[in-house]
């Protein structure tokens, strides 16, 4: 392809980009984390579709910056490699002349791509970089621009993001405001937050789509897998699985793996497209933190909405999903970890700064039984106790309350008001 071709591709791109409006998108809690006028790569990574672009565009363009753009994601840039980058450059400078912000969206697919960044770090060009894959962005990051990046982590909206943008008012506390409210989670518990879902009818059909670009784009295409269906059927048992700790052993046998370590590295792939987000057991010794794992998904629309999804799910797993994904959002621009924590007794989340223990949080629906009161209340207290831990949060469907016991104070808040408190 020569430099004409790709000035067209990129002055194709530069056409839609200018019907992009900031006023017509949601305003995200992570734009508050872009550096925008640094030296250093502002690098924003999560699953597909979950609104990286838009994330990008609407903080260019809210603070007036002029940009040059590039989308790889596009067929036409499909057989792009390194070799190519410095004439791709070229025709930016033909589209745009001179600029000093550049925004590289899905870069990642480019085999050394960061020597290409780096580059145009030295330049002194402010760059703005999207990815959907964890470790294949923070690995090289890590590697090849040390010090030079500033990473956010961006996952579908918020139930604060999906109640704004579907204009619910999230402080009316009349009758009908708390309905309108409870309406809005029951469609966010089924649907999730992926914001193109809420323009399309055929809400089943995208995630599928979702999903089969995940597994084919994101993972086959990259990690060479042969064994595309294997690697299906991988991905939805541990969709259908969550919550639940993994054990590699039992899925080399279940899916014809040849060994653990096949298994393991199946699902390391599942993990760095943020389709499975894991989570380990926590103790005070950090050698001891990387055990036990058990994963979450991104989003509960994969667990509902797409093709093979099991009908009836346990609406508290889905809680405890949801839980999860907020505290993550919550809680990793504070450097804060998230665990759960089981001995004879379990807490669902654990929330770490370091060794010093921030807060316990157990996720139930319906605390009313005097077998499922007891149990959630006992283990938060025990676990106060063998934590070192007074912040103790019970969430759960409908119930606001604060509990007394055994000189611990635990606040008991619906998971809708916990959403919103953020």
């Amino acid at each position: 392809m020569n430099i004409n071709e790709y000035a067209q591709i990129v002055a194709d791109q530069k056409e839609e980009l200018a019907l992009i409006n900031p006023k017509d998108l949601c305003s995200r809690k992570e734009e508050r984390l872009f550096d925008i006028d640094s030296p250093l790569a502002q690098i924003v990574i999560g699953v597909r579709r979950s609104g990286k672009s838009t994330i990008c565009h609407k903080v260019l363009k809210e603070r007036n910056i002029p940009y040059a753009y590039v989308n790889f994601d596009d067929e036409r840039l499909y057989r792009l490699e390194s070799k190519d980058l410095n004439s791709l450059l070229e025709a930016i400078y033909m589209v745009y002349g001179d600029f000093q912000y550049l925004f590289l969206d899905e870069i990642q697919n480019i085999a050394e791509w960061f020597l290409f960044v780096n580059r145009l770090l030295r330049q002194k060009i402010h760059l703005v970089i999207t990815g959907s894959n964890a470790k294949l962005l923070s690995s090289e990051l890590s590697t090849h621009l040390t010090g030079r990046y500033n990473q956010i982590e961006l996952y579908p909206f918020s139930f604060t993001e999906f109640c704004r943008y579907r204009k619910v008012d999230m402080k009316d506390v009349s009758t009908k405001g708390v309905a309108f409210k409870k309406a809005a989670f029951e469609e966010y518990l089924k649907k999730g937050g992926f914001p193109e879902l809420f323009e399309v009818k055929n809400s089943r059909g995208y995630i599928q789509g979702l999903f089969d670009s995940i597994i084919r784009k994101d993972i086959q295409q990259r990690f060479k897998i042969r064994y595309i269906e294997s690697l299906r059927m991988l991905a939805n048992h541990m969709i259908d699985n969550f919550g639940q700790e993994i054990i590699y052993s039992d899925l080399a046998e279940r899916f014809g793996f040849g060994s653990s370590h096949t298994a393991e590295n199946y699902v390391s792939y599942l993990k760095q497209t943020y389709l499975l987000l894991g989570i380990h057991k926590f103790s005070f010794k950090s050698k001891e933190r990387i055990r036990n794992e058990k994963s979450y998904v991104v989003d509960t629309a994969f667990i509902t909405e797409r093709d093979d999804a099991m009908n009836g799910q346990n609406i508290g797993w889905k809680l405890e999903n949801i839980t999860y994904v907020e505290l993550l959002r919550r809680n990793k621009p504070l450097f804060y970890d998230v665990f759960y924590y089981r001995e004879q007794y379990e807490i669902d989340f654990v929330v770490c700064e370091g060794n010093y223990v921030r807060e316990l949080i157990q996720v139930s629906v319906d605390i009313s039984s005097a077998k499922t009161y007891n149990r959630e209340v006992s283990a938060l207290c025990k676990a106060a106790t063998d934590l070192k831990c007074n912040k103790l949060t019970l969430i759960t469907m409908n119930d606001n309350r604060i509990i007394e016991e055994n000189n611990h104070t635990i606040q008991v808040i619906s998971i809708i008001d916990w959403l919103l408190t953020f």
